[in-house]
């Protein structure tokens, strides 16, 4: 599977751009509410914070069976989360791919980041990824009410004290 570039994926409600450096004054603001990091932990991130990640993400991960998918998730033309997958070939074996989302504090409760999540997993299975999975912290709810809306199911594994959720695509 050759590596994996973010394209634009729009839903019923929301507009999945794939993010650039340019996003990262906008999506500072999106991510400055401190009871964001609650269960994933870490502050605020700053604009440059945000420029000099962007700018390693639209790099590319080093390894070159990895790919780093990331998009900004819009409503109404407006910032108001982001969605990524990491995606993992595997030569022999299903590739497999780590998604992550985040809703800013203002937008929370609405349904967005599950159906970002949804998109994204559609799109993956698209792709050929046979294995999706999210690391979600146990008390952490609405992130374990997303993963089932993408027809994850948690699994009896663990990795920093977060539970593995996981589910399988159909073959082609």
């Amino acid at each position: 599977m050759p590596r994996l570039h973010a394209p634009t994926i729009a839903t019923e409600r929301l507009v999945l751009d794939p993010i650039t450096p340019g996003h990262a004054e906008e999506m500072a603001g999106v991510l400055a509410d401190p009871g964001l990091y609650t269960h994933i932990g870490g502050r605020p991130p700053s604009t440059a914070d945000l420029r000099r990640r962007y700018t390693a993400w639209a790099a590319g991960a080093p390894d070159p069976q990895v790919s780093w998918c990331n998009w900004a998730v819009r409503a109404g033309g407006r910032a108001v989360g982001t969605v990524q997958a990491t995606v993992q070939e595997h030569p022999g074996r299903e590739t497999r791919a780590s998604l992550a989302w985040i809703t800013g504090a203002p937008w929370q409760g609405r349904g967005y980041a599950a159906e970002a999540a949804r998109a994204l997993t559609a799109w993956l299975a698209g792709q050929g990824v046979r294995r999706i999975g999210a690391a979600v912290h146990p008390g952490n709810t609405a992130s374990e009410r997303i993963a089932r809306a993408c027809g994850m199911r948690p699994t009896g594994r663990w990795e920093e004290g977060e539970r593995i959720w996981e589910r399988r695509t159909a073959a082609p």
